[in-house]
C-alpha cells in the first residue's frame, strides 16, 4: 500500500532530461504521467507545471484542476482544450493559450516542476484559470502534494 503520494512520468525519471518530444524542439505535447498514493478524503487534484529558471521569473507551463481522483494520471498529448470529457478543466499558461506548453528554455538547462495537490473539494473555479487563480482557490483545501522534477536543454542551433 502506498503511504505517500507519488507522481511519475514513463518517459522521464526524477531529476531527469525530459525527452524533445514534449518540448518546443518536438511535438510540444504533454508527457504521460502517472500518480498513486492519494490521501484519503480526496475530492479533485490539481496539476501546476512551471520553470522556476525563466529569465521573466517563474514560467507557467501548465495548469489543470478538478481532476477527478479515479483518473489514474494524464496519457501523453493532452488536448488543449477548457474541458475534459472527465470534467477535469485546464487553465491558460504563460503562453497565453489553455493547456500544456512545453519547455522551450531560451538558454542553459531549466528545470521544470510537475507538481499535483490532492484537494478536499472539488473547486467552483472557472475553466482558464491562471496559477495565481488556482492558488488562490486551492488554499486551506490541499490534503497532499506530490512533484516531479525534470530538466531540459535546448540544442545549440
Amino acid at each position: 500500500m502506498e503511504d505517500r503520494m507519488r507522481i511519475d512520468s514513463g518517459v522521464f525519471e526524477q531529476g531527469g532530461i525530459i525527452p524533445a518530444k514534449y518540448t518546443c524542439d518536438g511535438a510540444n505535447v504533454s508527457p504521460p504521467l502517472d500518480w498513486s498514493g492519494l490521501p484519503g478524503g480526496a475530492a479533485s487534484l490539481a496539476l501546476i507545471c512551471d520553470d522556476p529558471d525563466a529569465p521573466v521569473g517563474t514560467w507557467v507551463h501548465w495548469v489543470a484542476y478538478n481532476i477527478p481522483v479515479d483518473r489514474p494520471g494524464f496519457g501523453e498529448h493532452i488536448p488543449g482544450e477548457r474541458q475534459l470529457a472527465d470534467g477535469c478543466l485546464q487553465g491558460h499558461n504563460d503562453f497565453k493559450r489553455i493547456g500544456y506548453g512545453g519547455p522551450c528554455p531560451p538558454s542553459g538547462t531549466h528545470r521544470y516542476f510537475f507538481k499535483l495537490y490532492a484537494l478536499d473539494c472539488r473547486l467552483a473555479l472557472a475553466a482558464g484559470a491562471t496559477k495565481e487563480q488556482l492558488l488562490a482557490a486551492m488554499k486551506g483545501h490541499i490534503l497532499g502534494e506530490a512533484e516531479l522534477m525534470g530538466t531540459y536543454r535546448r540544442s545549440s542551433r
